[in-house]
């Protein structure tokens, strides 16, 4: 039904930020978003998403692309998308516990209180603080040009409700030295 493909890349992260992060721009990505001010991993924050980055000295990118065969259809895409996505974060989790003081970077919005839904747009905390993780361009970060200038891969996009030939979920760990 589908196949993978794994890509790995280390950066400073002083060079990330010069080069792939705008906080400003993603922001108002973020509003166009029906996750923004309903979800915790989503923006708006209590903290500067600039600043999130900066006591990391190395940003260890994942990247997995979902190579889906004829015939996937939408519905069993995102299916597929969150059994790839589950368990790219169980990789970035024990990541973390190798790496101590470091964070992982989830790829997408936070998806673990589904189907219930997160608690915020209740005014409810957040049921798993210790496993809810931001993403890469909730933090201000452009996946579309992070993939294609360090990973080589081109992003495709649903056209007119027809599934691309390959999604591409990205994440990561900010590592301290």
């Amino acid at each position: 039904m589908y196949t993978t493909e794994k890509f790995t890349k280390e950066i400073a992260v002083a060079d990330y930020i010069r080069d792939y992060v705008n906080v400003e721009e993603f922001l108002e990505y973020c509003k166009q978003c029906p996750n923004y001010g309903t979800v915790w991993s989503c923006p708006p924050y209590e903290f500067d998403a600039g600043e999130f980055w900066r006591p990391y000295d190395t940003f260890y990118i994942m990247a997995t692309k979902i190579n889906f065969a004829p015939g996937t259809t939408l519905k069993e895409s995102g299916k597929i998308m969150q059994e790839v996505k589950g368990q790219m974060s169980r990789e970035l989790y024990e990541l973390e516990e190798r790496y101590p003081g470091s964070v992982s970077l989830s790829a997408g919005c936070c998806s673990l209180c589904r189907p219930e839904g997160c608690g915020r747009a209740s005014g409810l905390a957040c049921r798993y603080p210790q496993k809810m993780r931001y993403s890469i361009e909730s933090l201000g970060g452009n996946v579309g040009l992070t993939v294609s200038k360090l990973m080589g891969i081109e992003l495709e996009w649903v056209t007119e409700g027809r599934l691309p030939s390959y999604f591409v979920l990205v994440g990561g760990l900010l590592k301290r030295k």
